[in-house]
């Protein structure tokens, strides 16, 4: 048996997002029909995420999220430094 996962990240987040939709409405987890498939619902692309699976740790030193979010979290915190928002901005759209 070969380590790790048999098939390709996209392949494997597919299929995640997939059972979550046949698994009952009136049980925790589903995922209904009307909402988008996970990449497209996090308005991220493939190639994105794929950097970010593989790379975060050396795209990311600290805050990590939508540039946003950051933005919120350093004026929260009285920082005037808004680390990783280019990444944010490149990574999560």
């Amino acid at each position: 048996m070969p380590q790790g996962l048999v098939f390709n990240l996209i392949d494997y987040l597919t299929l995640v997002d997939w059972t979550g939709r046949v698994i009952r409405d009136d049980k925790r987890g589903a995922i209904t029909d009307t909402i988008p498939p996970i990449l497209q619902k996090l308005d991220i692309s493939a190639d994105h995420w794929i950097e970010l699976s593989t790379r975060f740790e050396k795209r990311f030193k600290g805050i990590a999220g939508s540039a946003q979010s950051i933005k919120k979290l350093c004026a929260y915190f009285g920082l005037s430094r808004q680390t990783n928002r280019s990444s944010s901005e490149v990574l999560y759209g």
